[in-house]
Order: C-alpha cells, then sequence, then structure tokens
C-alpha cells in the first residue's frame, strides 16, 4: 500500500509522520533522503564537489547547505545541474526502501507539495492533513518566529487548501490536542491497513 502524505505549511504533516512511523507505518521522505545522499563520504557529496567545487563544503568536509542554496537559488542552470545529482539518487534509495517493505506494509511518502506536482495519482491514497490558515500563521509566528507576512506570503505561494483537499482520500484535521491528532492517525492507518488485506 502507497500512500502519500502532504499538508500546508505548518499544517503538522512532520508531527503527523513521526506518529505514522511510532506506529508502525514505512515512511520515505525525500527532503530526508536528498540530505542523506550528499552526507560526508557519499557518492553524491563527491559529485556535487566535482560540479560546483569545494567551496561548497565547510571546514568539517560537510556540505555547506547555506552556500549551496545561495548558489541555486535564482540561477535555473546551477539548480538543475545540483537536481540532475540528487534527484537519480533519491530515487535509488526510494525504490530501495520500498522494496526492503513487506507486502502488509503501508509505505508512507511524506511529500510537501504532492498537490503541486500533480502525482496524486501515483498513490493508492493521499493523506492530507489541513489546519485552517489562521491556525498555520499562529503557528509560524509562535514556533518559527515568522512575522505574520512572511507566514501569509509562504501559505500564499502554495496551493489553497481546496485544491489541496481536492485530492485527499483521508483528511486529518490538526486544530485540536495532541491526543485528538494522535487518535485520528490511528483510525486513519487502521482503515489503510484493513485497505492491505
Amino acid at each position: 500500500m502507497r500512500v502519500g502524505l502532504t499538508g500546508g505549511v505548518a499544517s503538522g504533516k512532520s508531527t503527523v509522520s513521526a506518529i505514522l512511523a511510532e506506529l508502525g507505518a514505512v515512511i520515505i521522505d525525500a527532503d530526508a533522503l536528498a540530505r542523506e545522499v550528499v552526507e560526508q563520504g557519499t557518492p553524491g557529496l563527491a559529485a556535487v564537489v566535482a560540479e560546483f567545487g569545494d567551496g561548497l563544503l565547510t571546514p568539517q568536509g560537510d556540505l555547506d547547505r547555506p552556500a549551496m542554496g545561495r548558489l541555486v537559488f535564482g540561477d535555473e542552470a546551477a539548480r538543475k545541474r545540483l537536481e540532475a545529482i540528487v534527484h537519480p539518487l533519491v530515487f535509488e534509495r526510494i525504490v530501495e526502501l520500498e522494496s526492503a517493505a513487506g507486502p502488509d506494509d503501508v509505505v508512507v511518502h511524506d511529500i510537501p507539495l504532492l498537490a503541486e506536482s500533480g502525482r496524486a495519482d501515483t498513490f493508492d491514497a493521499v493523506i492530507v492533513v489541513h489546519a485552517p490558515a489562521d491556525v498555520q500563521v499562529e503557528r509560524m509566528v509562535r514556533d518559527r518566529g515568522w512575522t505574520e507576512e512572511e507566514a501569509k506570503s509562504r501559505i500564499a505561494a502554495q496551493v489553497d487548501a481546496e485544491e489541496r483537499l481536492a485530492i485527499a482520500t483521508h483528511v486529518i484535521d490538526n486544530t485540536g490536542t495532541h491526543e485528538d491528532l494522535r487518535h485520528r492517525v490511528a483510525e486513519v492507518l487502521a482503515e489503510l491497513v484493513s485497505a492491505v488485506h
């Protein structure tokens, strides 16, 4: 069972992902894998250095993410060169992780921009974590130290909630307590597990 997991910024998607992992789902987080494939000592990091130079390494020999970000931000050609290195490595890891999952496992792909990517129909089910915009703004201001304007512009940069909810087979409303959230996640996972059998 392949499941897509998505949600707007500060909707609580990462929390839901962590709860699903605790409850036994196999989580595949492409963002985490993109970091993993360029860790120190990996062929991915060697390829990035070969392409962009060792000015992108920290004194400790790790990838200097802020420097890499500055290099590719606003430079489409550089971004495409980076993606040409990282994306195939991430895809390879995804295939490995999916292959390692058992036939009864629920494999959850954590994809922040699933609605934007147009790939929702490649999954057996899609979970959308939802919180109203005012709650999202409040969380970004409180938890991330952003201004209200920064928070609102981040929300505006993503597809609107209706479009995201339109791809959902399961919606997890994240406006209650952590206990409410955990209960709802367990409910959804139980439905997914029963669909596997």
